[in-house]
C-alpha cells in the first residue's frame, strides 16, 4: 500500500471506497437506512466511473444479492449493500452462497439499525452471519471500515466463501478522516472450468456443507491470527472487557483519554477467537461484554458448560446494559461504575417533533381522497407499506391500519379479504411494488379478490434519498401483465383540483368485487428537480 490520502468520509462511504480500491467490477443493492449511502458514494466516484464498477440499484435485495454471487462466479469482485431487514429478503441466496462457495472476492455489506432511528426491529444481521457460517467482519471506525473492506476481499477469495461487513447505524452516518491506499486492479474474467459446486442439487450440496462445516476450524484460526481481534493487557484484574465493533470506541471514549486499567479484548472479525475469551475469562473476576445489538455473544458465553457462574458474566441480559436501542458512551461509562452527568431538560426548541410528509407531496391528496370518501363508506381497512407514506398513520390524515414489511400492504389486503373485510384496501409506493408487491398482486387476481390496490407513483425512492425505481414508466404495464383487468386499471393524478374526480374512482374501484388497481400519480416535490 503505497501514497496514503487522508479523506474525512461516513462510515458507509468508507466502505464504498475501501470496495473500489480493493478492485470490484459490481456493487449491487437496494436503499436502505443505514447503508443507502454505500452505493450512493459509488454512483457519485469519479474512479468508480473510470474503473466501468457497475452500479446500478436493483429492484431487491434478493436480485442484488444474486446478482452479486453472478459477478463473483465469473471470477470479479462483487459487493452488496443492504440494511439489516433487507438480509430477511436476501436470505435465501446468503445462506445458499455459504454452500456454493464464492469464485471472485463477494463481501455483503449489511447496517443494522439499533434504536431503530428507520426500521421496524432491531435484528443483529450477525446471527445471520453465523446461522450461514461466513466471516463476518464488524469494524471500530470508519478507518478500520476502510481497512476491513480491502481485507474483506482478500479473505473472501482466500477461504471461498462469502463475507459479511457488519456496521451500525453510528459508525455508518459519522464521519472521520481516513488514510486510502493505492487501488487494486480488477480482477480478470475467470469462470470456473467445473461449476458443479453451484449447482445445489442434493448430491453436491451435501458435499459442499461437509466443506463448510470442515473449514470452520480454519476460520477460527484466520480470526485469532488476522490482527482484527486484539487483546489488551490491564492491571485491574476484578474485571475484564469483550467489546465488539464499534462498543469498542464506546468504552474507550468512556475513559476521557485516561489509560484503560481493565483487560480488554476488542473483537473485529468473527468467529470469535476462542483462545483469547478462554484467556480473559481465567484473568479476570468479571467479565462485561459490550455488543451493539442484540446479546448474542453474551447469551452464547453465558450457556457455556465450562462456566460455573454465569452472575460474573455483565452486560445487556445483566441488567448493567439497557436491552434494547443503541449503546452510547454513558451507558458504558454506567456499566463501568463511572459517574455519568445527567442530562438536563431538553430545550421545547430542540424537542423531537413527529416527522411529517413534506408540503406539497402526493401522498397528503391521496390521503385526503380517501379520508373523504371514508365519510361515506365506513368501516374499510387500509393496509399501507414502507415508504415515506406510512406517515399517514399519524394525524392529522390517520389513514392507515397496517405497516408490517416490505410489500405486505398487498397480500395482508388479500388475506383480510379472504376472511370477509370489505373493503379492502391496500396502500404501497412505487419501489416497494417493484421490490416485492408484484408477486402479492398476482396472488390477488389468481383468485379475483375483492381489494383495491392504490400505487402511490412519485417516480422515485424518496424515503432514502430519491434513489431511481425500477417502476418508473412501467406500473401500468406490469398490473396488465401479471392480469388486472384493464376497466379496472385506473390512473389519477393527487392534486386538489381535482380531488372531486378522483374520488369518484376511488368510490367506484373500492366498490368493485374483484382486483382493481389505481395508480396514484405525482413527482415527488423533494426530488423534483433532480428528476
Amino acid at each position: 500500500m503505497k501514497n496514503p490520502q487522508i479523506k474525512l468520509l461516513l462510515g458507509d462511504e468508507a466502505v464504498a471506497l475501501g470496495a473500489i480500491d480493493s478492485g470490484i467490477s459490481g456493487i449491487y443493492g437496494y436503499p436502505g437506512t443505514p447503508s443507502t449511502e454505500i452505493i450512493t458514494f459509488v454512483q457519485g466516484s469519479k474512479k468508480a466511473s473510470e474503473k466501468g464498477i457497475k452500479s446500478k440499484w436493483s429492484v431487491n435485495e434478493k436480485t442484488s444479492m444474486e446478482e452479486a454471487l453472478g459477478m463473483s462466479f465469473a471470477g470479479k469482485r462483487a459487493m452488496v449493500t443492504m440494511k439489516h431487514v433487507g438480509l430477511n429478503v436476501a436470505a435465501d441466496a446468503f445462506v445458499n452462497s455459504a454452500i456454493s462457495g464464492v469464485n471472485g472476492g463477494l463481501v455483503i455489506a449489511v447496517a443494522d439499525d439499533p434504536s431503530m432511528h428507520s426500521s421496524q426491529n432491531e435484528q443483529d444481521s450477525r446471527f445471520y452471519g453465523k446461522f450461514a457460517m461466513i466471516p463476518i467482519l464488524e469494524p471500530s471506525t470508519q478507518q478500520e471500515a476502510y481497512d476491513m473492506t480491502r481485507y474483506a476481499f482478500d479473505l473472501s477469495e482466500k477461504v471461498k466463501l462469502p463475507v459479511m461487513m457488519r456496521l451500525t447505524t453510528r459508525l455508518a452516518h459519522s464521519r472521520s478522516g481516513i488514510k486510502t491506499y493505492q487501488s487494486r486492479e480488477q480482477n480478470e474474467l475467470n469462470p470456473p472450468t467445473e461449476s458443479s459446486r453451484f449447482i445445489l442439487m442434493p448430491s453436491n450440496a451435501r458435499g459442499r456443507y461437509k466443506s463448510l462445516i470442515n473449514i470452520q476450524t480454519e476460520l477460527v484460526d484466520i480470526s485469532t491470527n488476522s490482527g482484527n481481534n486484539t487483546y489488551f493487557s490491564g492491571n485491574d484484574k476484578s474485571l475484564g472487557v469483550i467489546a465488539f465493533g464499534i462498543a469498542f470506541t464506546y468504552l474507550m471514549d468512556s475513559f476521557k483519554g485516561k489509560q484503560n486499567p481493565y483487560p480488554t479484548l476488542k473483537i473485529n472479525q468473527y468467529p470469535i477467537p476462542n483462545d483469547m475469551v478462554k484467556k480473559i475469562f481465567e484473568e479476570c473476576d468479571k467479565i462485561l461484554i459490550l455488543e451493539e445489538g442484540y446479546p448474542i455473544y453474551e447469551e452464547l458465553l453465558r450457556n457455556n458448560i465450562d462456566l460455573d457462574d454465569n452472575s460474573n458474566i455483565l452486560g445487556r441480559l445483566s441488567g448493567d446494559l439497557p436491552r434494547t436501542g443503541e449503546l452510547n458512551t454513558d451507558h458504558v461509562a454506567h456499566s463501568l461504575g463511572m459517574e455519568v452527568k445527567v442530562e438536563e431538560d431538553i430545550p421545547s426548541v430542540v424537542e423531537n417533533r413527529m416527522p411529517a410528509m413534506c408540503v406539497g407531496c402526493g401522498h397528503r391528496d391521496l390521503y385526503d381522497e380517501l379520508n373523504e370518501l371514508s365519510k361515506e363508506i365506513g368501516n374499510r381497512k387500509v393496509f399501507a407499506d414502507i415508504g415515506c407514506y406510512t406517515l399517514g398513520a399519524l394525524p392529522p390524515y390517520e389513514a392507515i391500519d397496517t405497516c408490517i414489511d416490505m410489500g405486505a400492504s398487498i397480500t395482508m389486503a388479500k388475506g383480510a379479504a379472504d376472511a370477509g373485510i370489505f373493503p379492502a384496501i391496500a396502500v404501497i409506493g412505487d419501489s416497494t411494488f417493484t421490490h416485492s408487491g408484484i408477486t402479492g398482486l398476482i396472488d390477488a387476481v389468481q383468485d379475483n379478490t375483492p381489494i383495491t390496490v392504490l400505487i402511490s407513483d412519485n417516480y422515485t425512492t424518496a424515503m432514502t434519498g430519491g434513489q431511481d425505481t425500477a417502476a418508473t414508466g412501467r406500473i401500468a404495464e406490469i398490473c396488465r401483465g401479471v392480469g388486472v383487468e384493464e376497466e379496472h386499471l385506473r390512473l389519477i393524478i393527487p392534486l386538489k383540483k381535482f380531488m372531486k374526480e378522483n374520488i369518484e374512482v376511488i368510490r367506484n374501484e373500492v366498490n368493485y368485487k374483484g382486483v382493481s388497481v389505481i395508480i396514484a400519480q405525482r413527482e415527488c416535490v423533494k426530488f423534483y428537480k433532480k428528476m
